[in-house]
This record gives structure tokens, sequence and C-alpha cells, in this order.
């Protein structure tokens, strides 16, 4: 009952397809706490559904300096005219999707989060950086990360648990939640069913937007 695929040159024998009840048990009990799947689907694998910037904080970073690059983020993406989606990472960051029209490649996506996280970066350097060399980052420093867009790599789903210390759900928010404040510690496998019950699937309308139109996007930027 659990679907698995071998994809073309790939070093993994199979890989788990979908999130349907019997594999969520499947993967349950093979104690696989974290869900991580690719940005693309089978039939489709070079282009992506959405992109995506990781918030990824420094030692000694609060979640409130993530959430203020993650406002920078959202303003720069608004300028443009590109819906954006944040949710919790489930552990200590922040993620923000971006919904891609259909044959958008992976390196466009990429491109395209490149330039945006250099644009936050470049205006808040004392909070937000692009180093890629884990040693040359300040402490207290938000990494704004565009390189989980990279094809192969993968990013914690919308509503997976994570194994962090409080037991921490990928959580999707509002921006108005991000704008007022939020702490990730709210969001946990026991807060996660009311806070659906409540607010409905907020994740559900990145299914349903309309992709980015990207170049459009960096043309505004330029």
């Amino acid at each position: 009952g659990v679907h698995v695929a071998t994809l073309p040159d790939d070093d993994v024998p199979a890989r788990l397809i979908g999130g349907g009840l019997t594999t969520l048990l499947y993967m349950a009990q093979l104690a696989s706490i974290s869900m991580d799947p690719f940005f693309s689907r089978l039939g489709a694998l070079h282009t992506p559904d959405q992109v995506a910037i990781d918030l990824d904080p420094q030692p000694g970073a609060t979640f409130e300096r993530i959430l203020d690059v993650a406002r920078w983020v959202h303003e720069v993406l608004d300028q443009v005219g590109v819906t954006a989606f944040p949710k919790t990472s489930g552990s200590e960051g922040l993620h923000v999707f971006v919904p891609l029209q259909p044959g958008t490649s992976y390196q466009a996506g990429m491109l395209f989060c490149q330039i945006v996280a250099t644009m936050v970066a470049t205006a808040h350097p004392k909070v937000a950086t692009v180093e890629r060399a884990v040693g040359r980052r300040k402490d207290g420093t938000i990494y704004v990360d565009y390189l989980q867009n990279i094809e192969g790599k993968t990013l914690a789903c919308a509503y997976s648990a994570r194994g962090s210390a409080f037991a921490g759900v990928s959580t999707p928010l509002t921006w108005d939640e991000v704008h007022a404040g939020v702490r990730p510690e709210d969001f946990t496998i026991e807060t996660i069913l009311p806070r659906v019950r409540e607010v409905g699937d907020l994740w559900a309308a990145t299914r349903t937007t309309k992709g980015a139109d990207l170049l459009a996007a960096l043309e505004k930027i330029r």
C-alpha cells in the first residue's frame, strides 16, 4: 500500500512517493519524523512546483530576528508582484515558499531566490547574510539560504513533524501573523490539529495560486 519509485540515475534504490495514510503509518513505524520531499513531481522531475527561501538562524540569533528577515523578504517579493507563503520550519527557522509557473527550471527558481536573498542581505548586512561558508557567518545573524533550491535537495514540508526539543510541526502562517510576531514553540504536534480546525489549511493556497512569473518579477527588480 506504500507508493515507491526508483528515479533515473539515483543512488537511492527507492523513494517514498506521496503522503497517504498508509505511507505515513509506514514512516512512523520506521521512526522517520521529518518528511522532506523534492520540489518537483514524478513526470516533471526537472521543473519544480515551488521554490523556497530558508531562514536559518546562526548561534545567538533570536526568532524575532528571523521574523524581521521574513518581513524584509516579503517586502521585496510584494514589490515585484510575487505571492509567497510563510511557514515555521518546525525547529528554529522559517521558510518562505513561492509557487512557480509550470515549466520553470530549478536553475531559474534558484537564481531568483538568490537575487531576493542578496537584496535583503545587502540592505540589512548586520542581520542577514548570504555567506555560504559557515565559519564566516557572524553569530546572531540569519542565513538567507537560497541553495535549498538546487535540484535534488529537500526541505521539510508543511505539517511535517520535526525532531525538535519541543516536538515542533512545520506550520503554515499568515503574513499577518509574521508581522505581528509568533513563537515556534506555539506550533507543535499537540497544537497543530486544533489550529487547522480553527484557521483551515493555509497551505492549500500554494496549490491554487497562479505561479510566479519570474521574468516579469526580474524586470521589476531591474
